[in-house]
């Protein structure tokens, strides 16, 4: 195997099939020089089809087609855009609004502490959010504590102990009962000075009553300020059920959606606004703790129809980027410079961002394939391998790199010269994408800029 392959047998991603089926139709759009209504009418029939395949709500997906189709009419496709441009965006800001239009604003408490309770069924990944929003509270410079009030589901608390210390935020338990731990829990954050308190619930497999009244019980018990449900975005349609039935008993703030890495359709994300009147706040995109941000729907958006996520990426990269290291970066980026010394250390601090499957989904025009592409650890080894087995006249020139070159770098790594000649042609490739994506991440950041300035705040749900 060489340096990173892009296989057919691809990694799922959240919306791929969503994704995949909305490249096809702007792709055909593109070839058309008119959209008179039989050309809309066509194109929102595959946009149905779409929705419903990636397993959107049918009420959801028809509220949907009807706000395109009235804003796709003569009058507003006589603008300047193409066909294609239009359409696009006339999609990418229904889709917006069908995903919550806004981002979930959280307010903290006047007194603290904030008390967040979590909800949700057995599975759903309650107890491991519980965890990654502590961790999220403790980025903001917040205080949070941990409150384990499942006391229904054996070895709940300790997974909850062992999760708290990873993340390094303090676990209150005890032996009793639910409702008192949860109130005890509260106390105790008074007591040590805590702002922010995270109560983990007990779930069940199904919805029940005794299920219901154990967690309206500990809310009334504590007042919380936000209650948060937790679902399983694998779980697809009846993801949207569980919510309904949820807030109809709880009255939700917001919902956080967890294992969104492993849904290829993305159908309860855009449902579960529309259906139950109350927006994601957070999601979960992957195993680990950190894997774990506010929901953006205008990003997401974004990503569904194949724009990237540049405002994301940036965040993502700024959260673990090494400030001197990035500064030094972008300088030579600016400068037109891109060499394997510089690729060597972004593959190091790229591999602290997470997946770099997930990395790669946020980058604006890049390659399809490239998107899709599923590159292991072993193979960003065998890369740096090649790189570390190169003098530093080739890292900075890759031109001086001729057939005997290959042939003492291939030895050196434990490679093929196919496998260096495939680096080498890959990395021209990344070395004009690199440049247009600093392109896109200086305006991306000076859009962010203006909205700062301009004192636009985001409306919390409460």
């Amino acid at each position: 195997m060489g340096p990173p392959r892009w296989p057919t047998n691809l990694a799922k991603a959240m919306f791929e099939t969503l994704t995949d089926r909305f490249d096809q139709i702007f792709t055909r759009l593109k070839g058309r020089a008119r959209l008179g209504d039989a050309e809309v009418d066509e194109v929102l029939r595959e946009i149905r089809v779409a929705l419903l395949e990636g397993d959107v709500a049918l009420e959801v997906a028809r509220d949907l087609i009807e706000r395109i189709r009235a804003r796709c009419s003569g009058a507003e496709l006589s603008k300047s855009l193409t066909p294609a441009q239009q359409v696009i965006k006339v999609v990418n800001e229904e889709l917006t609004q069908t995903l919550g239009g806004e981002t979930f604003a959280l307010r903290y408490a006047s007194v603290p502490p904030t008390v967040i309770l979590l909800a949700g069924l057995q599975g759903s990944g309650k107890t491991t959010a519980a965890a990654k929003l502590a961790l999220w509270f403790k980025q903001q410079g917040r205080h949070p504590l941990l409150v384990g009030a499942d006391l229904q589901r054996p070895a709940a608390v300790e997974q909850l102990r062992v999760l708290g210390r990873e993340v390094g935020v303090a676990v209150f338990s005890e032996a009793s009962d639910p409702v008192t731990v949860a109130k005890r829990g509260v106390a105790e954050a008074v007591r040590v000075g805590r702002d922010v308190v995270i109560v983990d619930t007990a779930g069940r497999i199904t919805i029940d009553e005794s299920l219901m009244a154990e967690v309206s019980s500990i809310r009334d018990s504590i007042a919380p300020n936000y209650t948060f449900l937790v679902i399983d975005a694998m779980t697809g349609q009846d993801a949207v059920q569980t919510a309904r039935a949820f807030h109809a008993a709880l009255e939700l703030d917001a919902v956080i959606l967890s294992k969104i890495d492993g849904d290829a359709r993305g159908g309860a994300a855009i449902s579960v606004k529309s259906v139950v009147g109350r927006p994601i706040a957070f999601v979960s995109t992957g195993e680990r703790v950190a894997d774990f941000e506010s929901f953006h729907p205008d990003r997401m958006a974004g990503r569904i129809l194949g724009m990237g996520d540049v405002l994301s990426l940036i965040e993502r990269a700024e959260s673990v980027y090494d400030e001197e290291t990035a500064t030094a970066a972008m300088e030579s980026l600016r400068q037109g410079r891109f060499t394997f010394e510089d690729f060597l250390e972004q593959l190091q601090q790229m591999k602290k961002m997470g997946p770099l499957q997930s990395v790669l989904s946020m980058m604006p025009g890049l390659p399809k394939e490239m998107k899709n592409a599923t590159i292991e650890d072993r193979d960003v080894a065998r890369i740096e391998a090649i790189i570390r087995a190169m003098t530093p006249e080739e890292r900075m020139n890759p031109g001086l790199i001729d057939g005997s070159r290959r042939l003492r770098i291939a030895n050196g790594s434990g490679t093929s010269t196919t496998q260096i000649n495939n680096l080498l042609k890959q990395f021209k490739e990344m070395q004009k994408m690199m440049r247009s994506s600093v392109m896109a991440a200086g305006l991306a950041r000076a859009a962010k800029g203006r909205k700062k300035k301009g004192g636009r705040v985001t409306p919390s749900s409460k």
